[in-house]
């Protein structure tokens, strides 16, 4: 279910709104998926330089079946900006694509850089690492969380292009 949209156009219509519930991320996130304009229903994660839920969100199925057709997801993970370890790798990357998933936003660093930008899933991150991160199975899922200040909850909608990132509390297009 692809629908037409521009960031550019959704903060013309919203930029007088000012009750929190259309949000515009900075804009220190880097392209590295193969897909460059992804929209989704969000579904949250929050780890530290453990990505043990990422893998778990991404090996799920990444849509919802609606009466106007699949909508895919995108996963937002709040990994407390760490410039120390890839929260998503090629792998990750590849299983995102497979299960279905519109896009990730990683508040953190990713991994195999070619690889990702070969995959059919938009895919945005701080900056690239080579060091993986170790399982220790912490983290918690569908909760609220807050990328560079701006607070994401499960369910809300996230639109990507080339433009930047907005999230509103609801769908726009």
């Amino acid at each position: 279910m692809a629908q037409e949209y521009a960031s550019c156009d959704l903060c013309d219509a919203h930029k007088s709104d000012f009750s929190g519930d259309f949000r515009v991320l900075p804009p220190v996130f880097r392209d590295f998926g193969g897909v460059k304009k992804f929209a989704g229903p969000v579904v949250t994660v929050r780890c530290f330089e453990d990505n043990t839920l990422v893998k778990a969100a991404v090996d799920s199925v990444g849509y919802i079946e609606t009466a106007e057709g699949r909508v895919a997801k995108v996963l937002v993970v709040d990994g407390g900006a760490s410039l120390r370890k890839a929260l998503l790798g090629g792998n990750l990357g590849a299983a995102a694509a497979r299960n279905g998933w519109a896009g990730v936003v990683i508040d953190g660093c990713v991994r195999d850089t070619a690889e990702l930008a070969q995959q059919v899933v938009g895919i945005r991150a701080l900056a690239a690492i080579p060091m993986p991160t170790e399982k220790r199975n912490q983290g918690q899922a569908d909760v609220a969380v807050q990328i560079q200040g701006v607070w994401v909850r499960p369910g809300d909608w996230l639109y990507a292009d080339e433009d930047g990132i907005v999230v509103s509390d609801k769908a726009l297009v």
